[in-house]
Formats: structure tokens, C-alpha cells, sequence
């Protein structure tokens, strides 16, 4: 056979990926790297009763298909219904699932320019028009999107709040706010991912069946299973019931399940990682502040790095952290693209990016 089928639409497609991983990137440089400070993971590892879990589940069984057991303990988590809640492979594959539901060729949805870029990856896969407005002061604005959203006549709306790749947040309280301004018949997709990172009163109060908004939060950053691959969506009930038309029925491993369960289960691990989290943005901006960077306010398991040029020039200091065995990302849109980002990390990775820093500044100065 020496022509695939592919639908037109996947024809004109770019065969790629939003991000290289860090294996694919050891691969290419031939050895491992000391640090892994690039892919937001936790750093401090999940729940030890989580593992335990894991390593006890029936995993020869398939999953339950409805996340029964999951579903009822996030309701009584979050004070809502099981009935709002849909459990999904991460928030990458309910994102998959959400565009599927909504968009088709040619239909309108928004986004910031530089934000998480898997959001568009799907659009794009399933046809949509994507439009795109400007970060304001490193922050992606609801306004913005919004009146956006209003010229285009868009069907979905992407927001993260706290933001990634910056890190920064709007209060709850504002974006319930914003919502006024969101169009009739469109629906605002808010990234959680970071939620349990950020002050108090970052998530808005809205009630969890409010039509206009779905939100997206995930096991894979404070619970430390990104591997697991556990997010859960919270919705109107007609919006859950719309996901069951297209999901992976078994998409949750068992495994998966039970290591969910177990960590949501575990407050005192959870308070643990939050208070490295919080020990970890502050020793990354020492580092920082002591190189002559400027870190960014961080609500998330991250800092964004001011390195103080341009693009090419952070490009440049992130290319000499590669070079000495330590894995980091930065935005891949101006004007934040003058940063770098590190994950937080364990004192010894902090250690190794300690070390590492000054010598990537000093090449990207022309040594």
C-alpha cells in the first residue's frame, strides 16, 4: 500500500506533538539528565498509600468503566454530585474529549497566544478555527477572551488559572466577575491543574452545575501521578452525560483507580508536598535574584525565570542548562518567552540547577 486514507484533515496536518519529552531528549544527547525540573511533575512523589494501592490493584481486571469509586469520593471532596464529575486519561485526554464534543470544522474557539499549547493541538485535530489574543502583563485575560470570543462567535473559550507558563492567577472572584462578559452560548474550558498551589480564594465560587464552565483539575502535579494519568472534570450534569457519548470506556486503568483513591485519601501527605512546593519557588528565586534573573510570582509547581533579554537569549541560557544535565522549558511565545521555567525539585535538583545556572547565563552572554 503506498497511500494511507487519511481523512484530508489529517493529511494537512503536521505529524508532531506539542512537547518533546525528556526521554526523547536524552535519546538525542546520549545521556540522562541530573535534574528534571521541565515537565512541572512533583518532584516529592505521590502518597505512599497511593503506591501501595497501586501495587495491590487487580490490574489483570480492566478498570471500572463508570470510576464509580472515584467519582463518589471527588463529589463528597468538592461538597457536589458524582453526578458533575467525569473522570478522564489527564486533562490532555479531557481536552480531547471536550473539543470532540464541540468543535467540528470550522466552528470558533479562543485561546491565549503562548498558553498551554495541547488545547490548540486538539482544535486543530478536529478542525476548529483557532484565535488567539495576547497575554496582559503575563496574564491571560478574561476580558480579552471574552470580547474575542463575542467577535468571533466562538463555542469554547480556554483559560488556566493559575496560569501555566507563567504561573500567575486572577482571583476567583474575578473571573466570576468576567463571567458576565462570556457570550451566550459559549463555554469557558478552565484549567485547574494548579489549583491546590494558589492562594486561597484563586478557585471562583460558581456552582459546579453552572452551564457556562467547565473546570479541569488532575492528580498529576500535588498528588504527584502524572504517570497514572488521572484527571477529572467538573460540569452540569448534561455535560457529563455528553462525555459518556465519547470517551474511552476504559481509558482509567485500575491501577490508576486505586492510586486516585488512595491520594485523595491522604490530606496530610498532600499538606507535606504543598509546603516543599512552597520551599522549592523560593529557593528557585534566590537562585535566580543571586544570577541577576527576575522570578515571577508563582501560584503553580513552577517559577517562570525573567532571564532578561529576549527569546533567543533565554532560548540561548535554556540550551546551556540542557547542555549540563538539567531539564527545563520556557514559553514558546513573545513576550514570555524572555523567561525559562523550572519545576519545582528536591533540594539536590535545586543543588544541580544551582550549579548549573551560572555557567548557561555566562554562554548565552557569548562566555
Amino acid at each position: 500500500m503506498t497511500d494511507l486514507r487519511l481523512t484530508p484533515l489529517a493529511a494537512s496536518l503536521p505529524s508532531t506533538v506539542p512537547f518533546v519529552g525528556p526521554e526523547a531528549q536524552e535519546r538525542a544527547r546520549g545521556a540522562p539528565f541530573i535534574a528534571r525540573l521541565g515537565a512541572n511533575e512533583s518532584n516529592f512523589g505521590p502518597s505512599p498509600r497511593a503506591l501501595e494501592a497501586m501495587a495491590k490493584a487487580d490490574v489483570w481486571n480492566y478498570g471500572d468503566p463508570e470510576n464509580f469509586d472515584l467519582r463518589e469520593a471527588l463529589a463528597a471532596h468538592l461538597n457536589v454530585a458524582a453526578a458533575n464529575i467525569m473522570v478522564g486519561e489527564g486533562i490532555d485526554g479531557l481536552l480531547g474529549y471536550i473539543v470532540r464534543l464541540f468543535v467540528g470544522p470550522g466552528d470558533h474557539v479562543v485561546t491565549s497566544d503562548g498558553a498551554y499549547p495541547t488545547f490548540s493541538y486538539h482544535v486543530a485535530g478536529y478542525g476548529g478555527t483557532l484565535h488567539k489574543v495576547p497575554y496582559i502583563d503575563d496574564h491571560e485575560d478574561p476580558g480579552t477572551l471574552f470580547a474575542k470570543a463575542s467577535e468571533t462567535g466562538a463555542k469554547l473559550v480556554y483559560l488556566a488559572n493559575p496560569d501555566n507558563p507563567m504561573g500567575t492567577w486572577h482571583s476567583g472572584a474575578a473571573l466570576a466577575r468576567a463571567l458576565d462578559d462570556l457570550p451566550d452560548g459559549c463555554v469557558l474550558v478552565l484549567d485547574e491543574a494548579y489549583i491546590e498551589c494558589a492562594p486561597s480564594g484563586t478557585a471562583p465560587d460558581i456552582p459546579a452545575s453552572d452551564p457556562r464552565v467547565i473546570r479541569l483539575r488532575t492528580f498529576s502535579k500535588v498528588y504527584g501521578m502524572a504517570g497514572a494519568r488521572v484527571g477529572y472534570a467538573i460540569a452540569a450534569p448534561g455535560v457529563i452525560d455528553a462525555f459518556n457519548k465519547v470517551r474511552n470506556h476504559f481509558g482509567m486503568n485500575r491501577a490508576a483507580q486505586a492510586g486516585a483513591l488512595a491520594a485523595l485519601g491522604d490530606p496530610d501527605h498532600l499538606r507535606d508536598t504543598l509546603g516543599k512546593i512552597e520551599g522549592a519557588r523560593t529557593r528557585i528565586a534566590t537562585i535566580a535574584r543571586d544570577n541577576g534573573l527576575t522570578p515571577m510570582p508563582s501560584a503553580t509547581n513552577f517559577v517562570a525565570i525573567d532571564c532578561g533579554g529576549d527569546g533567543a537569549f533565554a532560548k540561548a541560557v535554556l540550551d546551556g542548562l540542557i547542555a549540563r544535565a538539567i531539564f527545563v522549558r520556557m514559553p514558546f511565545a513573545a513576550p514570555q518567552n524572555r523567561c525559562i521555567r523550572v519545576s519545582c525539585g528536591t533540594p539536590s535538583d535545586l543543588d544541580a540547577f544551582a550549579a548549573a545556572l551560572p555557567g548557561a547565563i555566562k554562554d548565552a552572554r557569548g562566555g
